[in-house]
């Protein structure tokens, strides 16, 4: 027979730990809906998230390289799902909500813009005289307000606590202010982390631009990890070698989160999720050691990934034809959709062109570039 949502409510209740969140215990969606049959509440949540167009178009966004620079370098659709899987492993181990944690992980990129972080700082700047853009909000905005697909509301209409889990800021929409999210948001956040910097690493390698010798002299993260893998399985050839130190270096992030994370909700007495949520700082953490190693890694890779001429040169030109293409569609208020003219008697003109601008793929960015300037796409 079927299993119903109450049967799987029950399941949460006695099989979760006291501080998760249960999808029973929803504090519900802005519009009533009937529940569903044999879901959850944060299941149907990600099926709208997975089956929204903007979830479809971050397979055209980048993550680092530009969209379509290689057959294996990730986007910002790779990205998502690899960070999904992170967050539903590290919540099962620690018994919270796994389908909650899957679902904010799944939506945390919905409002990048194209051309990756570059991009988001680009419309931030031509926006900060109207509220400026970041890709968090933006992530709420798609789905409480963009995505277009039900007759009855505009949005996704989702739970409380995925938006919460959007937010990023301690404070639930359109609810209780509290000082923390859900332990699944706060677990989900640092899982975009540990994708981010490990998965860089292999896409740096992957291109040339990272050097596994200079790795191992400047990175202990890697160090550690290459070492482990050497001593393990001895020597390897390439390929299997940088997949399964990345690998390692992955499962040590997670390792330390689970164990760092459990000494801390042992040690502040938690005992339901609004406790968590009250609490002046998160328990989802590295270890003082694990970040300090994390932090050297972000400065390495920053330095000789991020800012190497041969990522940030396209970046760069590309980010100076999305600066070019908002400033065309804001002097050319007949050049966009009937949608976004209707939307800025809502939100005014700056905020619905910059709403549909973010929108954009890296592609259809540069193809708008060359239908209002022109030059060949890819210039």
């Amino acid at each position: 027979m079927p299993v119903t949502r109450t049967e799987l409510e029950d399941r949460e209740r006695q099989f979760l730990a006291p501080f998760a969140q249960t999808s029973g215990a929803t504090r519900g969606r802005v519009h009533p809906e009937d529940p569903p049959t044999w879901r959850t509440q944060f299941q149907r949540d990600r099926d709208r998230v997975v089956h929204s167009r903007a979830f479809r178009r971050l397979e055209h966004k980048t993550q680092v390289f530009l969209n379509g620079s290689g057959d294996h370098l990730r986007t910002r659709l790779t990205h998502t799902m690899e960070v999904a899987a992170i967050s539903r492993n590290i919540a099962r181990a620690l018994r919270l909500n796994e389908d909650l944690a899957e679902t904010i992980a799944l939506a945390h990129d919905l409002g990048h813009s194209p051309f990756g972080h570059k991009g988001e700082q680009t419309l931030d700047r031509l926006m900060r005289a109207h509220g400026g853009f970041d890709h968090n909000d933006q992530s709420l905005r798609v789905v409480e307000e963009l995505e277009q697909k039900y007759p009855r509301f505009s949005g996704l209409n989702l739970s409380w606590e995925v938006r919460e889990g959007l937010g990023k800021h301690g404070v639930g929409p359109a609810g209780p202010a509290f000082r923390q999210p859900s332990l699944e948001a706060q677990l989900a956040d640092l899982a975009d982390e540990i994708a981010y910097y490990s998965h860089d690493l292999d896409d740096g390698l992957d291109s040339g631009l990272l050097d596994e010798r200079r790795l191992l002299d400047e990175v202990a993260v890697w160090a550690a990890a290459a070492h482990e893998v050497e001593a393990q399985f001895g020597r390897l050839p390439d390929e299997s070698r940088r997949y399964y130190t990345i690998r390692q270096v992955i499962e040590g992030q997670v390792t330390d989160v689970v164990g760092t994370t459990e000494q801390l909700v042992l040690a502040s007495g938690v005992r339901s999720a609004d406790e968590v949520r009250a609490l002046p700082g998160p328990l989802v953490c590295y270890s003082p050691g694990r970040k300090a190693q994390n932090l050297e890694l972000r400065r390495y890779l920053y330095k000789n990934l991020y800012y190497n001429p041969v990522v940030a040169g396209p970046n760069n030109r590309a980010i100076k034809m999305l600066a070019e293409v908002f400033d065309h569609l804001i002097a050319h208020p007949e050049e966009v959709g009937a949608q976004t003219r209707r939307r800025a008697a809502q939100v005014g003109w700056e905020r619905a062109v910059c709403d549909h601008v973010a929108s954009m793929t890296d592609g259809y960015c540069i193809q708008e570039h060359q239908r209002i300037f022109g030059t060949k796409a890819g210039a």
